[in-house]
């Protein structure tokens, strides 16, 4: 079993960033393709950002492309997500997802073998 904890999360106005956090347990993290979701109140968990176990791929929604950087050091079990720019638009809880023993980029949320409980980001206008 792996245990995701996001953390970065919080209230900021149009126009700031933001990184996210999300530590992963286990020691074979670097064997793992990642990635993030959001979901807004009242909507399905959409797909942000995805990283290949060797962080040498990513892939983005068109919705945060050039705005939304997806990294990870496998050396400290972490996956990150740098969010510039933001908009009110982006409001969710943000979560981490861990596919095992994935060497491409996983894009579809019922790929993912563990998720974790989220962060809340929300943004001012």
């Amino acid at each position: 079993q792996v245990q995701l904890v996001e953390s970065g999360g919080g209230l900021v106005q149009a126009g700031d960033s933001l990184r996210l956090s999300c530590a992963a347990s286990g020691r074979t993290f670097s064997t793992y393709a990642m990635g993030w979701f959001r979901q807004a109140p009242g909507k399905e968990r959409d797909f942000i950002a995805a990283i290949s176990s060797s962080g040498g791929r990513t892939s983005y929604a068109d919705s945060v492309k050039g705005r939304f950087t997806i990294s990870r050091d496998n050396a400290k079990n972490t996956v990150y997500l740098q969010m510039n720019s933001l908009k009110p638009e982006d409001t969710a809880v943000y979560c981490c997802a861990a596919r095992r023993i994935h060497t491409g980029v996983v894009l579809s949320k019922g790929e993912y073998d563990y998720y974790g409980q989220g962060t809340q980001v929300t943004v001012s206008s």
